[in-house]
């Protein structure tokens, strides 16, 4: 009769229930599992991107009070925390001649970029409507030329695209920018993923 060999016998002798014991998922692993699948599931929502009131007036009719006022906030979100340069070179030198103004407020004065357009959330939303400045480039030197751009440096796509879908954390309050850029920053910031109110840097801005 053959005997067996060396190898099956140590085979005989793995405890197989004690194996599946060991392997078994673990409820801690379930939980962090479900947190990291429902993070990637984040909720989204529609929005609309608009150059302006009336432009949204006329897309959402009988909601022009609305529209007015979700504007308003913009323009001022956008003087709270976009971008803030020394000079008007500096600014156009990420946004393109002739893109740029100067702003005399309380905390001081600086040049910034017009607001390109503003990003509002569903009117008809008994949540209510939210709504965040848009910037875009038109400089030959930023790689985000032409790119819808949020204060904190988030780039939402094509500026001929209005309709787009984002994260809920997209109308989330911005921090506040005091500090001004000596000279242009725009494109390598955006590429780092900081932000206008986290920057570190001595060219950069942030409070």
């Amino acid at each position: 009769m053959t005997q067996p060999t060396s190898h099956s016998k140590r085979s005989q002798q793995i405890n197989l229930t004690r194996m599946r014991k060991s392997f078994s998922v673990k409820p801690l692993a379930l939980g962090v599992a479900a947190i990291f699948l429902a993070a990637c599931g984040e909720e989204k929502q529609d929005a609309t991107i608009y150059t302006n009131a009336d432009e949204c007036s006329t897309a959402n009719p009988g909601m022009e009070e609305q529209c007015q006022t979700a504007f308003a906030n913009a323009v001022a979100e956008a003087e709270r925390t976009g971008p803030k340069y020394d000079s008007v070179n500096a600014c156009e030198s990420d946004f393109g001649t002739n893109q740029c103004h100067y702003v005399r407020s309380d905390s001081g004065s600086f040049f910034m970029p017009f607001m390109a357009g503003y990003m509002l959330s569903n009117l008809m939303s008994p949540r209510g409507y939210y709504s965040q400045p848009m910037f875009t480039s038109y400089s030959p030197y930023s790689p985000y030329r032409y790119r819808w751009v949020g204060t904190d440096g988030y780039d939402f796509g094509d500026n001929r695209q209005r309709n787009v879908r984002v994260n809920q954390d997209a109308f989330k309050p911005k921090p506040t920018v005091s500090k001004t850029m000596s000279r242009g920053g725009f494109g390598s910031s955006v590429r780092a993923k900081s932000s206008w109110g986290k920057s570190t840097s001595k060219s950069g801005w942030g409070s």
